[in-house]
């Protein structure tokens, strides 16, 4: 049985690869093993290890950390469940790459008409 933990990691693992355009084998190949265990992790079928997420971070430049922010806790400190988050819709990373990949002046002035138009609605 999968824990709710190993999934979120997995999922924050596929979504920052993703939204750097890196594919499975690349990624695997960076970090030394075979992309279908790229596939178990991004699952959440398999679990990672400390020092392979600290691979993985390093390969997606981004601090360990990154891959548990989103999790929820209850009261008593322990994982009550991995919210629905807005990262993990395959729509919303389109764009947000498609956002970034818009040269910096031109993607200000989409910005600040994002907000026109949502205070607007």
């Amino acid at each position: 049985m999968t824990h709710p933990v190993d999934v979120h990691v997995g999922k924050r693992i596929r979504q920052r690869r993703w939204l750097t355009g890196m594919t499975q084998q690349q990624l695997a190949e960076q970090v030394g093993i075979k992309f279908q265990q790229i596939q178990k992790y991004e699952t959440g079928a398999n679990r990672v290890s400390a020092s392979r997420l600290w691979d993985i971070a390093d390969s997606l430049e981004v601090p360990v950390s990154f891959f548990f922010e989103g999790l929820e806790t209850d009261d008593s400190g322990h994982t009550s469940k991995v919210p629905a988050d807005l990262m993990g819709d395959k729509e919303a990373l389109d764009l947000v790459r498609s956002y970034y990949s818009i040269p910096e002046n031109q993607r200000r002035r989409l910005f600040e008409l994002a907000r026109v138009l949502s205070d607007v609605a």
